[in-house]
């Protein structure tokens, strides 16, 4: 047998080695094998994790993978000195809020003497602790806890760990524990592998800069794609079109996706989500006597229990009513295991309609939608908005001004008990407008003084703050994005393709009952020219919460995806201006 001969044959071995290893679950090599260049590809998708950090869960998992790891997106760092005063970022609480007999006889059966949960271990005083172990530090323990996304944004705050430095080195230590911890990925080896990063539709510039700057400078991975949530769940359900309505725990996001591309000026963020839910659910329990009395909101595991009991109980059905009897257990750590039994009548209907009026959470005084601004420019990226603002020419700038006003004289259709306020001007919002940030305004208003006085300049400014101080309920939210798309006949399919992803809203007869308020809510001139309004939760009967990572895990299979991948020495030398070369939305 000649030399090359035997070579082949070893190889062939080897092969099959590696084949019976697959099989039997041993883990998969390291370094990608030399292999056929039609084969590269497919081969490839083993060496690229997708991560989509949410406010309450890190999802995470290789492309290949069927299923992300799902872990609580917390951390518990150990204080530094003793006597160090402890510090929790709320959960359920947030600011500005404001907020029988049966169930009040009620005592629990003791079900064991011992509960069976235990807190976690801290006798070897680990540094940090993460995900469901985090969650049960003993209070008594020097542990602070933090959760780095907070409604959808890095998590900055003027108390302990509120720095962005400390909120990126939190992020770090969760998704390298993760990545290592699950998905078995030495720290070293991160440099064989690239990342796939999901993101919020409306996404602050500088944070996702850091984030990036992270991922490969500091965990080490050779190359990153961002996209956004929106489009990655088109990809995830298989829809080229839809209004995409990604209901979280902390945060609700609406945004028309059409081919692949996620429409600016129809981009909303509220400030509510499931937790929000899982609150006013709680307030309603404790008016109906709620039997579990030492339930506290600032106690993590009362938060967990509460949003088992929405997630348990509530629904939408509006056929359904009554008093019913339920029960529920409580197992804490050092506790005896209790067993309640209550009756509960609307309540478990009334908490999940709060997010069609979300003027049931009680929240006052803070900024309840976000539309899509220019961002505050960086010093790095030179080419941004603000540079083609100030090189644009004045014909240009008033051009574009007389069309703006054009498209803000069109009617609301409808707005019905908003329509004679100020924020009419805001419901008709096209990006330009919508742009419109205070950083900017002195450049903007100089090119087109003639056309805009400052009056006007100021009065639309006002429309858009009183726009965002308004707490909108989520059906007026879809129509509002809908309405903002620029053609009738891209309306026309995004009424006929409402795709609802995220946790949030997975009540029995969800599906039914916010399709019903579309259709009532919907413009008449649509409601004859849409032949089908179809809201869809569950697309190929997946789980709503995983389908932006699953579109995150098809992208990295994507041909196109190979133009945009940014590499750690590309990034390196370029920096944020690669985000504009390759990213595939408008950076």
């Amino acid at each position: 047998m000649t030399q090359a001969e035997k070579g082949e044959a070893e190889n062939g071995k080897d092969k099959e080695r590696d084949r019976e290893r697959e099989q039997r679950g041993v883990k998969r090599p390291i370094v990608p094998a030399a292999v056929p260049e039609s084969l590269q590809e497919q081969i490839q998708s083993n060496f690229i994790v997708v991560i989509h950090p949410g406010s309450t869960t890190l999802r995470l998992g290789r492309a290949t993978d069927t299923l992300p790891v799902g872990i609580p997106h917390v951390i518990a760092r150990r204080h530094k000195q003793q006597g160090q005063a402890t510090y929790r970022d709320s959960w359920l609480l947030r600011d500005g809020l404001n907020a029988r007999s049966y169930n009040r006889q009620m005592r629990p059966a003791i079900l064991d003497h011992s509960s069976g949960a235990k807190w976690t271990n801290t006798s070897n005083h680990p540094e940090f602790l993460v995900g469901e172990e985090a969650l049960y530090v003993n209070p008594l323990d020097s542990y602070n806890i933090h959760w780095p996304i907070r409604r959808g944004q890095l998590n900055l705050h003027p108390g302990p760990g509120g720095s962005l430095t400390a909120v990126l080195a939190d992020l770090e230590v969760i998704w390298s524990h993760a990545i290592q911890k699950y998905l078995e990925i030495p720290l070293k080896d991160l440099k064989y592998y690239r990342c796939i990063l999901l993101i919020p539709d409306i996404y602050n510039k500088q944070h996702v800069k850091e984030l990036v700057n992270m991922i490969l400078m500091k965990m080490g991975f050779s190359g990153i794609v961002v996209h956004q949530e929106s489009v990655c769940a088109t990809f995830g359900s298989g829809l080229s079109s839809a209004c995409i309505v990604d209901v979280g725990d902390q945060k609700t996001s609406v945004c028309c996706v059409e081919d692949g591309v996620s429409h600016r000026n129809t981009r909303l963020c509220l400030a509510y989500g499931g937790s929000d839910v899982s609150r006013c659910f709680y307030w309603l329990m404790q008016r109906a006597g709620f039997p579990y009395r030492d339930c506290q909101l600032t106690n993590k595991l009362d938060c967990l229990l509460l949003q088992h009991l929405k997630e348990t109980f509530c629904h939408l059905d509006q056929d359904i009513s009554g008093l019913q009897d339920h029960e529920f257990q409580i197992r804490h750590p050092d506790s005896p295991a209790l067993l309640y039994q209550f009756r509960l009548g609307d309540e478990k209907l009334q908490a999940p309609m709060a997010l069609f009026y979300p003027a049931t959470f009680g929240i006052v005084g803070q900024k309840m939608t976000t539309l899509q601004h220019r961002s505050q420019g960086d010093p790095e990226d030179p080419h941004d908005e603000h540079y083609l603002v100030a090189t644009q020419s004045k014909q240009e700038q008033s051009s574009k001004a007389t069309a703006d006003r054009k498209s803000m004289s069109k009617p609301g259709a409808f707005e019905g008990d908003l329509r004679g306020q100020a924020s009419d001007i805001s419901e008709r919002m096209y990006p330009q407008e919508v742009e419109l940030g205070s950083s900017q305004s002195d450049c903007m208003i100089s090119g087109n003084d003639s056309e805009e006085p400052l009056t006007a300049h100021m009065s639309r400014k006002t429309a858009i703050s009183q726009f965002e101080g308004k707490a909108l309920g989520l059906d007026k939210a879809i129509l509002h994005s809908i309405d903002c798309c620029a053609s009738d006949d891209t309306k026309k399919k995004m009424y006929s393709s409402i795709l609802v992803v995220g946790g949030g809203l997975m009540f029995h007869k969800a599906q039914e009952f916010l399709q019903h308020r579309i259709l009532n809510k919907m413009p008449p001139s649509f409601r004859r020219v849409v032949e089908n309004v179809e809201v869809i939760t569950r697309p190929k009967d997946m789980d709503p919460r995983l389908i932006a990572w699953k579109g995150g895990a098809v992208l990295a299979c994507l041909d196109t995806t190979q133009e945009l991948w940014i590499y750690q020495r590309e990034w390196q030398r370029f920096g944020v201006r690669m985000l504009r070369e390759r990213a595939a939305f408008v950076w």
